[in-house]
Protein backbone atom coordinates (compact mmCIF):
# COMPACT_ATOMS: atom_id res chain seq x y z
CA UNK A 1 0.00 0.00 0.00
CA UNK A 2 1.02 3.56 -0.50
CA UNK A 3 2.92 5.87 1.84
CA UNK A 4 0.12 8.41 1.36
CA UNK A 5 -2.44 5.98 2.81
CA UNK A 6 -0.07 5.19 5.66
CA UNK A 7 0.33 8.90 6.38
CA UNK A 8 -3.46 9.36 6.43
CA UNK A 9 -3.85 6.51 8.89
CA UNK A 10 -0.92 7.57 11.11
CA UNK A 11 -2.30 11.12 11.34
CA UNK A 12 -5.92 9.93 11.67
CA UNK A 13 -6.98 11.59 8.47
CA UNK A 14 -5.08 14.78 9.23
CA UNK A 15 -6.20 15.19 12.86
CA UNK A 16 -2.54 15.07 13.83
CA UNK A 17 -1.88 18.18 11.76
CA UNK A 18 -4.20 20.38 13.84
CA UNK A 19 -2.33 23.09 15.73
CA UNK A 20 -1.93 22.99 19.48
CA UNK A 21 -2.23 19.57 21.03
CA UNK A 22 -2.73 16.87 18.38
CA UNK A 23 -2.18 14.06 20.90
CA UNK A 24 -4.96 15.43 23.08
CA UNK A 25 -7.29 15.79 20.09
CA UNK A 26 -6.60 12.17 19.10
CA UNK A 27 -7.16 11.07 22.70
CA UNK A 28 -10.53 12.85 22.74
CA UNK A 29 -11.39 11.08 19.50
CA UNK A 30 -10.42 7.87 21.27
CA UNK A 31 -12.83 8.61 24.12
CA UNK A 32 -15.63 9.17 21.61
CA UNK A 33 -14.78 6.04 19.63
CA UNK A 34 -14.40 3.85 22.75
CA UNK A 35 -17.75 5.10 24.00
CA UNK A 36 -19.46 4.36 20.69
CA UNK A 37 -17.86 0.93 20.40
CA UNK A 38 -18.82 -0.01 23.95
CA UNK A 39 -22.39 1.18 23.52
CA UNK A 40 -22.76 -0.58 20.16
CA UNK A 41 -21.07 -3.89 20.92
CA UNK A 42 -19.67 -3.93 24.42
CA UNK A 43 -16.25 -5.24 25.35
CA UNK A 44 -15.92 -7.61 22.40
CA UNK A 45 -16.32 -4.83 19.82
CA UNK A 46 -14.03 -2.51 21.78
CA UNK A 47 -11.35 -5.22 22.02
CA UNK A 48 -11.55 -6.12 18.32
CA UNK A 49 -11.36 -2.45 17.32
CA UNK A 50 -8.38 -1.88 19.63
CA UNK A 51 -6.47 -4.78 18.11
CA UNK A 52 -7.35 -3.61 14.60
CA UNK A 53 -6.35 0.02 15.23
CA UNK A 54 -3.10 -1.12 16.85
CA UNK A 55 -2.17 -3.42 13.96
CA UNK A 56 -3.16 -0.89 11.31
CA UNK A 57 -1.40 1.89 13.20
CA UNK A 58 1.78 -0.16 13.54
CA UNK A 59 1.77 -0.78 9.79
CA UNK A 60 1.03 2.87 8.97
CA UNK A 61 3.75 4.19 11.26
CA UNK A 62 6.27 1.69 9.88
CA UNK A 63 5.53 2.70 6.28
CA UNK A 64 5.34 6.39 7.17
CA UNK A 65 8.67 6.40 9.00
CA UNK A 66 10.33 4.51 6.13
CA UNK A 67 9.03 7.12 3.69
CA UNK A 68 10.44 9.88 5.91
CA UNK A 69 13.88 8.28 6.30
CA UNK A 70 16.06 10.38 8.55
CA UNK A 71 13.26 12.40 10.11
CA UNK A 72 12.34 12.47 13.78
CA UNK A 73 11.67 9.05 15.36
CA UNK A 74 8.16 9.94 16.60
CA UNK A 75 6.58 12.67 14.49
CA UNK A 76 4.13 14.71 16.55
CA UNK A 77 1.49 14.46 13.86
CA UNK A 78 1.44 10.65 14.12
CA UNK A 79 -1.43 10.23 16.56
CA UNK A 80 -2.78 6.76 15.76
CA UNK A 81 -0.83 5.61 18.84
CA UNK A 82 -2.98 7.85 21.05
CA UNK A 83 -6.13 6.40 19.53
CA UNK A 84 -4.95 2.83 20.15
CA UNK A 85 -3.91 3.77 23.68
CA UNK A 86 -7.24 5.35 24.54
CA UNK A 87 -9.14 2.32 23.29
CA UNK A 88 -6.96 0.02 25.40
CA UNK A 89 -7.41 2.32 28.41
CA UNK A 90 -11.12 1.50 28.53
CA UNK A 91 -10.83 -2.30 28.39
CA UNK A 92 -11.18 -2.80 32.17
CA UNK A 93 -14.19 -0.52 32.36
CA UNK A 94 -15.96 -2.19 29.46
CA UNK A 95 -15.01 -5.69 30.63
CA UNK A 96 -16.19 -5.01 34.20
CA UNK A 97 -19.54 -3.84 32.87
CA UNK A 98 -19.78 -7.03 30.81
CA UNK A 99 -19.03 -9.42 33.67
CA UNK A 100 -21.30 -7.61 36.12
CA UNK A 101 -24.20 -7.74 33.70
CA UNK A 102 -24.65 -3.98 33.55
CA UNK A 103 -27.18 -2.60 31.11
CA UNK A 104 -25.72 -2.18 27.61
CA UNK A 105 -25.97 1.61 27.71
CA UNK A 106 -24.08 2.00 30.98
CA UNK A 107 -20.80 3.89 30.50
CA UNK A 108 -19.94 5.64 33.78
CA UNK A 109 -18.48 9.09 33.29
CA UNK A 110 -16.10 9.03 36.31
CA UNK A 111 -14.22 6.09 34.80
CA UNK A 112 -14.25 7.64 31.35
CA UNK A 113 -12.95 10.98 32.62
CA UNK A 114 -10.33 9.38 34.87
CA UNK A 115 -9.15 7.26 31.94
CA UNK A 116 -8.70 10.30 29.72
CA UNK A 117 -6.88 12.39 32.32
CA UNK A 118 -4.59 9.61 33.50
CA UNK A 119 -3.76 8.46 29.99
CA UNK A 120 -2.79 11.97 28.94
CA UNK A 121 -0.68 12.34 32.11
CA UNK A 122 1.17 9.04 31.52
CA UNK A 123 1.56 9.82 27.81
CA UNK A 124 2.97 13.29 28.40
CA UNK A 125 5.11 12.61 31.49
CA UNK A 126 6.29 9.14 30.36
CA UNK A 127 7.50 7.81 33.70
CA UNK A 128 9.76 4.76 33.62
CA UNK A 129 9.38 2.16 32.17
CA UNK A 130 7.15 3.95 29.63
CA UNK A 131 9.99 6.32 28.74
CA UNK A 132 12.28 3.42 27.85
CA UNK A 133 9.75 2.09 25.33
CA UNK A 134 9.68 5.43 23.53
CA UNK A 135 13.36 4.97 22.69
CA UNK A 136 12.77 1.75 20.75
CA UNK A 137 13.35 2.07 17.01
CA UNK A 138 10.62 2.49 14.42
CA UNK A 139 6.96 1.76 14.99
CA UNK A 140 7.73 0.01 18.28
CA UNK A 141 8.93 3.29 19.80
CA UNK A 142 5.92 5.18 18.50
CA UNK A 143 3.24 2.66 19.46
CA UNK A 144 4.47 0.84 22.56
CA UNK A 145 4.91 3.84 24.86
CA UNK A 146 1.26 4.79 24.35
CA UNK A 147 0.09 1.22 24.85
CA UNK A 148 2.14 1.08 28.07
CA UNK A 149 0.60 4.39 29.17
CA UNK A 150 -2.80 2.81 28.51
CA UNK A 151 -1.92 -0.25 30.59
CA UNK A 152 -0.72 1.94 33.46
CA UNK A 153 -3.92 3.96 33.24
CA UNK A 154 -6.08 0.83 33.10
CA UNK A 155 -4.35 -0.58 36.18
CA UNK A 156 -4.64 2.65 38.16
CA UNK A 157 -8.29 3.22 37.23
CA UNK A 158 -9.12 -0.40 38.10
CA UNK A 159 -7.48 -0.06 41.52
CA UNK A 160 -9.25 3.26 42.09
CA UNK A 161 -12.59 1.75 41.07
CA UNK A 162 -11.91 -1.17 43.40
CA UNK A 163 -11.55 1.16 46.36
CA UNK A 164 -14.50 3.31 45.28
CA UNK A 165 -16.78 0.27 44.95
CA UNK A 166 -15.52 -1.51 48.08
CA UNK A 167 -13.82 -4.41 46.28
CA UNK A 168 -10.71 -3.99 48.44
Amino acid sequence: MSPLLAERIATLGGLGHLPGAPGTYASLAGVALATALHLLGGFVLLALATLSVTALGWWAVSVGLAARAGSEPDPGEYVVDELAGMLLTYWPLSFALLVTGAAPLVWPWPGVLAGFILFRAFDILKPPPISSLERLPGAAGVMLDDLAAALATALLTTITAGFAHGWF
